[in-house]
């Protein structure tokens, strides 16, 4: 059996089925497949309980594909980060710095979902555009290319033939490996815990990332939870840490997760399971290949800090759509695909760096050096176009 489309996305995590509703929604005939079905309630096993601020530029795209009116009664919205240093001889606050939104703008930062309801709202817009066809349960298997077109074949035995394989099928993409496409990883024996959490304290709209050692600490806004403020936590440690504290009882955890959280939001108790996830740093070697383009974590992987995983991937995705647009003819060629990957290689070499940076410096363990750090932010954050360059390269704005 053989099928033909304009577009075949591999993989329907997040980025996949986004792209799949973008494309959808701008008349391209596309087929997303993943080898596994989404888990779309909160509770249910394989939930994925991390949530995703889309930031401000996201949520223009989301909006575009017909996305946005179904998530914004769900979101809690980021007006300010807020960068706590707790890194003196014992753990509480010695340097707390406020990046506020309306300094640059009168909208948020961005907005604040679980990845569980984000995938059953997704979905549900996909049931709404007769030309997207989801197969879940079926993956991609192999990639055969030519000038004009991609035969792509499916573990269902089936083979679709396209313009445009577009491939979102996570850090161990099959497709990026299927083109020879190298990647360049960093490790940091690093892993993190994923969790919500209800606390005494409302949140406010304030999103507060603790750093000491071993990672940053991050509370991020969530809607309220059974009548109780509510947030989502990432919690980085080290690897061994991190496995410890995944295997205390519930109780000790919840102490632990106070301590670390320097009582920002008063006693913090656990809101779902926890779920734990490996840190790394990953970048493609480039974006393209004949008739495939590389997005979302087939094309970077950062670990979690500022909000800037999926959003870059947003950013992959908006970039492909407006070349996709401007030539409908010549989807999926050489041309097209060559100018995707000058349009966003260099940035996400750049922001994967930054990013890596970033972690390196939350991960410090010797004290001089945690000082430095406290020192650093105390000096950006003094300067007002300093601190305002900061957040527009958050969001990815000018």
């Amino acid at each position: 059996m053989a099928d033909t489309c304009d577009i075949l996305i591999s993989g329907g995590g997040i980025a996949g089925l986004t792209a799949a509703a973008a494309f959808g929604s701008a008349g391209f005939d596309v087929i997303c497949v993943d080898p596994t079905a989404p888990v779309t309630e909160r509770d249910a096993e394989g939930s994925d309980l991390r949530t995703t601020a889309f930031l401000q530029p996201a949520q223009e795209l989301l909006q575009r594909c017909g996305l946005w009116d179904r998530l914004a009664d769900h979101a809690a919205a980021l007006q300010i980060m807020r960068i706590v240093d707790a890194g003196g001889e014992v753990p509480e606050p010695r340097v707390i710095k406020d990046f506020n939104a309306a300094d640059l703008s009168d909208k948020p930062f961005g907005w604040n979902l679980p990845n569980w309801l984000l995938r059953r709202e997704i979905l549900a817009r996909l049931d709404e555009l007769p030309n997207v066809d989801f197969r879940p349960g079926v993956a991609t298997t192999s990639l055969f290319t030519r000038t004009a077109e991609a035969r792509v074949g499916l573990s269902d035995g089936s083979r679709v033939t396209t313009k445009l394989v577009i491939a979102c099928d996570g850090r161990n993409s099959p497709m990026r490996e299927a083109a020879g496409i190298a990647v360049n990883t960093t490790r940091y024996g690093q892993k993190a815990l994923a969790f919500a959490v209800t606390h005494p304290k409302p949140h406010e709209n304030v999103s507060t990332e603790v750093h000491r050692s071993g990672g940053p600490f991050t509370m991020v806004p969530l809607p309220d939870h059974q009548g109780q403020p509510s947030s989502a936590i990432v919690w980085m440690e080290r690897g061994p840490k991190a496995q410890e504290l995944q295997a205390l009882p519930t109780e000790e955890f919840e102490i632990a997760m106070t301590r670390r959280s320097c009582g920002q939001l008063g006693d913090l108790k656990l809101a779902s399971r926890r779920t734990i996830w490996p840190i790394i740093s990953q970048a493609a070697e480039r974006l393209n290949g004949e008739r495939l383009a590389l997005m979302a974590e087939a094309a970077h992987v950062v670990p979690p800090i500022g909000a800037q995983g999926l959003n870059m991937s947003l950013g992959d995705l908006a970039s492909l759509l407006e070349l996709a647009e401007a030539r409908r003819d010549g989807l999926g060629d050489t041309q097209m695909l060559e100018a995707y990957h000058k349009a966003r290689h260099s940035e996400i070499k750049l922001r994967v760096k930054g990013i890596d940076m970033l972690n390196q410096a939350s991960m410090l363990e010797a004290r001089p050096l945690r000082d430095m750090r406290a020192a650093a932010l105390n000096a950006f954050y003094s300067i007002a176009p300093v601190r305002k360059t900061l957040m527009r390269t958050g969001l990815g704005t000018k």
